[in-house]
């Protein structure tokens, strides 16, 4: 069982950067790999298949209502944006709107903060390169964020119930982590995004409104990603608790880095117990919240931005993970020598 979890594992890490196929069919190809692990883990039953097909409904449903929202709306919010960033330096514009995206996240949920994302990414029309920077590090400014309340985003959810604490609790433990994370977030945005002309802006903005069957397609991909997930994460649970659940939670802070490709949830549903210390807890989350960052499949943002902007995975890894390693390095170091 081990030995073909390990080989599906592998698959899901490299095979979206070497198969052209398997890039241009992200979404079938997880699921496939979600079903083969709960297979080889033998933990498909009813139980499972039910909580597959209602996990993605919510997230799905969101994705299809902003979709028609932002069509619907399309002129105003594009007029809206447009008088903001001419109202003030654009590279400031960019980095208020990542911190302010990444702080509001733990209210609003990170899948409306990523819809919100993608609206104005598309009206801004930046170069490719620029795109791709503002979307990865408003996601993790987003997957930050959204951990301070238990409506955020699942992990938040799990481990405040898990921990049996309070509404609160999250906040207490990592704003002060947090928050400062977010700022820099916002800061890089604003120094790596290059401003596009103004003309060039405006003159795009006459592009074609989404059709409904893009939307819907669009949504329906979102809704067996997440089920894919939920497959990934339930099918390697044996693998986490053979191997990972009795380490040192500095060495787990950087195992934690496979929630690049698996969900977060499930792992701090793994980890996470009322008996650890703030210190243990504190290390298990931050490691799961940068690692999501890193890959497109890590977190619920990054799927859907991704997903809207046909951001490939290559082209997400080429800035995610060196920027979520300097990230864990950062916050490592915090953990180990200041707190």
């Amino acid at each position: 069982m081990i030995l073909g979890l390990t080989v599906i594992l592998l698959c899901v890490l490299f095979m979206p950067f070497t198969l052209k196929i398997v890039e241009k069919n992200l979404e079938l190809f997880l699921f496939i790999m979600g079903i083969a692990a709960v297979l080889v883990s033998q933990v498909l039953n009813k139980t499972l298949l039910l909580n597959a097909l209602e996990d993605p409904v919510n997230i799905t449903l969101a994705v299809l209502i902003a979709g028609l929202l932002f069509r619907w709306l399309q002129k105003p919010i594009e007029n809206g944006i447009l008088s903001i960033s001419k109202a003030m330096p654009f590279r400031l514009f960019i980095g208020l709107f990542v911190i302010l995206l990444g702080l509001i996240s733990s209210v609003i949920t990170a899948i409306i903060a990523a819809i919100v994302l993608v609206a104005f990414v598309t009206v801004l029309q930046l170069d490719r390169k620029s795109t791709i920077r503002l979307v990865i590090l408003a996601c993790y400014s987003i997957g930050l964020g959204a951990v301070l309340t238990p409506i955020g985003e699942p992990l938040s959810t799990i481990a405040t119930s898990k921990l049996n604490e309070e509404f609160l609790y999250l906040f207490n433990l990592l704003a002060v982590d947090i928050i400062p994370g977010v700022l820099i977030f916002g800061l890089l945005s604003s120094l790596m995004v290059t401003p596009p002309k103004r003309m060039s802006m405006e003159k795009k903005l006459k592009h074609q409104k989404e059709s409904y069957v893009e939307i819907i397609v669009r949504s329906f991909k979102i809704y067996v990603f997440v089920m894919a997930l939920t497959f990934l994460g339930s099918g390697f649970e044996p693998f986490i608790n053979r191997y990972l659940l009795d380490l040192n939670p500095y060495i787990l802070y950087w195992i934690n880095m496979i929630s690049a490709i698996l969900d977060n949830a499930t792992l701090a549903a793994a980890e996470i117990s009322p008996s650890m210390d703030s210190v243990t807890i504190k290390a298990i989350l931050l490691g799961l919240l940068i690692s999501g960052g890193m890959l497109i499949p890590g977190n619920i943002p990054n799927i859907i931005a991704a997903g809207k902007l046909n951001i490939t995975s290559l082209e997400w890894a080429r800035v995610g993970v060196p920027i979520g390693l300097i990230a864990l390095i950062s916050y490592f170091i915090v953990i180990v020598f200041i707190h």
